[in-house]
């Protein structure tokens, strides 16, 4: 019995240590979230907003992700049916091309566009890339070119891109969050969206070589994975884009110079580790509700016109003002506030008297700003106003009055006269 009752006692034991393991407390800030990618950000789709940062600036070798944007200058350039010509500079490409496999591509077959995404973006195809580049403009060199417009047209700063591809030059180089731009931008083309969401495909040339590939993307169609690029170079490391959806919310991630093991699971796990914290992280609170956020003197006329006032206005939030805390948010974010045309009424309370602007890097947020003034406050300060117009007008009154009696008495005499 005694026996039993010490099992029992050790297996209460046990279940309390695993319900504090399940229930332990989510990290407070991004800098707790320990990966193993030198660089990486998580991005509100919706609002802009940075939820999650590491190094997020610092210039890294982009690899394979760089295709991004090459599949968005293609989506911008060719129709999905048009058919592009196999270059020889793609065939030239090395390794992690489609000519890699047993069935080889010619100089000069051709495929369509859209079979061409599909092996840029999901099978990552360097030769593809190049075959792309060579179709759009007449070389790679005028390829970068375009590419490098479009990333000033983005206002990235930290990006200049050589190739179509990725591999490696000193010259070609992105960042972060610069990345998280560029990928964003891509997802909202329907035609990009698509083709990274489809977990296999096949395609042909018009020489009827056929290849069938899955999505090199491991993540995807897990836990809310609808799409993502996938990158590798020594120099770069493992490199890594996905967008989530989870209850109608979208959160982009990027994760640069990961780790490549055998297994090839840390980027990946790195990816995961972010893109669950950001969904789970709270955001902090930069107002409390109903708090006073400035006073601000402002000058207002009681009796919609005529002689003003200087009144000092508390301005308080009717929600909570909130961001996420992390250290690009700590240093950039701004605070602006814009007031409306002042009457009694928005001066009362009743409605919004202006607005509170808070400025992060990607992402504006508006909160009403109402004034905290009383009534009886108001009345107090206007009363000088009040009065000093009463006596106006009443002086007014009997003046008219007095040139009124002055005009009927000048009018009795005369008639008098007559």
């Amino acid at each position: 019995m005694i026996k039993n009752k010490f099992y029992i006692f050790i297996a209460f034991i046990i279940v309390m240590i695993l319900n504090i393991n399940v229930y332990a407390k989510e990290p407070e800030n991004s800098a707790q979230v320990k990966i193993y990618g030198e660089s990486a950000i998580t991005v509100d789709m919706q609002t802009g907003e940075i939820i999650y940062s590491k190094n997020i600036d610092n210039r890294m070798y982009p690899a394979s992700t760089t295709k991004l944007l090459t599949a968005l200058i293609l989506s911008e350039s060719k129709q999905k049916n048009i058919p592009l010509k196999y270059t020889k500079g793609a065939k030239s490409q090395p390794a992690a091309s489609l000519n890699d496999d047993i069935h080889s591509i010619d100089i000069g077959d051709t495929m369509t566009a859209s079979s061409a995404m599909d092996g840029l973006l999901m099978y990552s195809a360097n030769d593809i890339a190049y075959m792309i580049a060579e179709n759009v403009s007449k070389d790679v060199p005028s390829f970068a070119d375009l590419m490098n417009k479009k990333v000033k047209e983005l206002h990235l700063k930290n990006t200049h891109f050589v190739t179509p591809n990725g591999l490696h030059n000193k010259n070609h180089y992105s960042s972060a969050y610069d990345m998280s731009i560029i990928a964003k931008t891509a997802f909202k083309n329907p035609w990009i969206k698509e083709t990274m969401g489809k977990s296999s495909t096949t395609i042909k040339t018009s020489k009827g070589v056929s290849f069938t590939f899955k999505n090199r993307n491991k993540l995807l169609g897990k836990d809310g994975c609808i799409a993502g690029k996938t990158g590798y170079t020594v120099p770069a490391g493992r490199c890594l884009v996905t967008v989530y959806e989870r209850s109608g919310r979208k959160i982009l991630g990027v994760v640069m110079k990961s780790i490549y093991d055998p297994k090839d699971t840390y980027v990946f796990n790195d990816m995961e580790k972010i893109i669950n914290w950001s969904y789970a992280a709270k955001p902090t609170i930069l107002h409390t509700k109903n708090s006073i956020v400035e006073q601000k003197s402002i000058k207002y006329k009681p009796l919609g016109f005529g002689p003003s006032i200087k009144i000092s206005v508390p301005l308080k939030v009717s929600d909570n003002v909130t961001y996420y805390e992390n250290s690009v948010n700590k240093n950039e974010l701004k605070e602006s506030i814009n007031l409306s045309s002042i009457d009694s009424s928005n001066l009362e309370g009743k409605k919004p008297i202006g607005t509170l602007q808070i400025k992060e890097r990607d992402s504006l947020k508006k909160y009403s700003l109402y004034s905290g003034l009383s009534r009886k406050y108001i009345m107090k300060k206007s009363l000088p106003i009040y009065i000093s117009t009463i006596i106006i007008l009443a002086i007014i009154a009997l003046v008219i009055r007095r040139i009124i009696i002055h005009k009927r008495q000048r009018l009795r005499k005369f008639y008098r006269y007559r």
